[in-house]
């Protein structure tokens, strides 16, 4: 088989319910803070993607014993002081999740050890985890803010003060896992991004108190000395509902719900985005499951797009949606102005400027700086050449994003590296042959 796609069929109109898989970012934090504890955790509809198998690989070389089954997975943990191996490596694969986050589980490894990743993740800058890791005792072998990276860490972690100016969630909790294993209260002053973490903590009962300020969260961690199991229902991840979203609201007389999502509100982004853009987008039966809120997202097709000035507060909340946000913003009446979107090209490939290079091969008009970019719209596009999406560094959401281009706006599209689904949604295809279908 090809490891390719070909499309030069528009999506006829689909009116369907759906599931997608769990949520990425609580698969990859249940399999480290369960690491964590002695006693049995269990998750049911985690994640079985690449990344969270690699986060699986990582633990189990600290001595946790995972057990997959047909819905459920459980871990045994090692506890808080586990006792790693000499010249141990731990390979992170396409994840920065799981890269920047073990740096921060590894605080107290007596031993040195090796992370690595696969060719997108080797190019991801890692000095924003290596500073605050450095403060609480930590010490790397080299200068490199690149992986390969090897790091040693302190028997004793001190608690520390920290500024994260970045609103990464990857930093923060980094440093709020090291904290854990700190004698003493850790200060995070943080910038505004997913609460995922927080709220696991809070759950477990871990001492943290938050204080939350207009741009900013007060965070304070206190060490513990045991970490009880965790036992997590993971809700579908919005971020693989975010094509589906957009899919329909660019398909002609369609109407999709999609059920049981974490619609954490630090992750909507994309919805309160595409709604001041014109979309009909709505969340129903919503309720609360340990902290994160979940509900049914139900989308219909939108006639009337039109541009938007995006507020940049949504930033943090839609930054792993833009690249499909862009498909809408080609489909508008009107400019759109997407700014200080630097961090994207901080992800598992430069996305901001793949977003403008897929753009400008669907003729699509866009002004792209090294933060921002324009996109003028046009109501009427209909693509009608060959196009070819190949060398994006095997970034799952780059390939995802152009089968939703091809099966929305026409043309004939070869699209690379389809394996790349692997890392985040496996299923990603199989949902989409699902709404092909008339029944």
């Amino acid at each position: 088989m090809k490891n390719e796609l070909i499309i030069n069929k528009i999506l006829k109109p689909f009116n369907k319910k759906i599931k997608v898989e769990g949520d990425k970012s609580l698969s990859i934090r249940w399999v480290l803070i369960s690491s964590l504890s002695k006693k049995k955790s269990t998750a049911y509809n985690i994640l079985k993607s690449e990344d969270v198998i690699s986060a699986v690989n990582c633990i189990k070389k600290l001595g946790a014993k995972v057990k997959f089954y047909k819905k459920k997975c459980t871990i045994i943990g090692s506890g808080l002081n586990f006792k790693s191996k000499r010249n141990l490596i731990l390979d992170a694969g396409n994840s920065g999740t799981l890269g920047r986050l073990i740096l921060g589980l590894m605080i107290n490894s007596r031993n040195t050890f090796k992370l690595i990743g696969d060719k997108s993740l080797s190019k991801r800058d890692f000095s924003r985890v290596i500073s605050p890791l450095k403060k609480f005792g930590a010490s790397f072998q080299s200068d490199k803010k690149n992986l390969p990276i090897i790091m040693q860490g302190n028997k004793k972690p001190k608690p520390i003060t920290f500024f994260e100016k970045k609103g990464s969630a990857q930093i923060k909790s980094s440093i709020m896992i090291a904290a854990l294993k700190s004698n003493g209260v850790t200060k995070i002053k943080a910038k505004k991004s997913r609460n995922h973490t927080e709220l696991l903590f809070k759950y477990l009962k871990i001492p943290i108190s938050i204080k939350k300020m207009k741009s900013f969260d007060i965070i304070k961690v206190k060490g513990v000395k045991k970490i009880d199991p965790l036992n997590y229902i993971i809700p579908g991840d919005i971020s693989s509902c975010a094509f589906f979203i957009v899919l329909t609201i660019l398909s002609k007389n369609s109407k999709l719900i999609i059920r049981n999502i974490n619609v954490n509100p630090s992750r909507i982004g994309i919805i309160q985005i595409l709604n001041l853009m014109g979309a009909k987008i709505k969340i129903t039966n919503k309720k609360t499951y340990n902290g994160e809120k979940i509900g049914d997202i139900s989308i219909r097709s939108s006639k009337k797009l039109k541009g938007i000035n995006c507020p940049i507060k949504y930033n943090s909340s839609a930054i792993d949606e833009f690249l499909i946000i862009f498909l809408v913003a080609a489909k508008s009446r009107g400019v759109s102005h997407f700014k200080d979107l630097a961090e994207l090209n901080q992800k598992e490939s430069p996305r901001l400027i793949w977003g403008s290079k897929i753009l400008n091969m669907m003729g699509v008009k866009n002004i792209i700086t090294r933060n921002s970019i324009k996109i003028y719209g046009n109501p009427e596009l209909i693509i009608k050449k060959k196009i070819v999406i190949k060398n994006f560094l095997k970034d799952h959401r780059v390939f995802m994003t152009s089968v939703i281009a091809a099966l929305s706006f026409g043309g004939n599209w070869k699209i690379h590296d389809l394996d790349s689904i692997k890392t985040s949604f496996p299923s990603f295809l199989k949902t989409i042959n699902f709404l092909k279908q008339n029944k």
